[in-house]
């Protein structure tokens, strides 16, 4: 949307990434199954930008599982909406810690 732009008129770094936050901490709540915190980002970079109006898709992949840890690499898409052809326009990875009720961190597979 218009309000999501930076001065240049592309979408705004910061909404995509916040999207991408989203799409990966979906990922890794399931994975915890509870509660999980982001605590890094990284290797994020703009390949290409994001106009008003395309149609942005987000592809979540789980990468790996710790003891605390889940790592999530989310690819970005972005397609015009009169074209067929999408572009790449950004990825990076994510890394979340499962917690407890108090916000501690947790294992991921509690002891059986």
């Amino acid at each position: 949307m218009p309000a999501d732009t930076n001065p240049a008129g592309d979408i705004f770094g910061g909404w995509l990434m916040s999207q991408m936050d989203l799409a990966a901490g979906n990922m890794a709540a399931r994975v915890a199954q509870g509660r999980s915190a982001t605590v890094s980002v990284e290797a994020m970079q703009f390949l290409q930008p994001v106009k008003v109006g395309d149609e942005v898709t987000l592809y979540a992949t789980l990468v790996h599982v710790g003891r605390t840890s889940i790592r999530v690499h989310v690819d970005v898409w972005a397609r015009p909406r009169q074209s067929d052809n999408g572009q790449k326009v950004t990825d990076a990875d994510f890394v979340f810690v499962a917690l407890d009720k108090t916000g501690v961190p947790r294992p991921v597979f509690e002891d059986s």
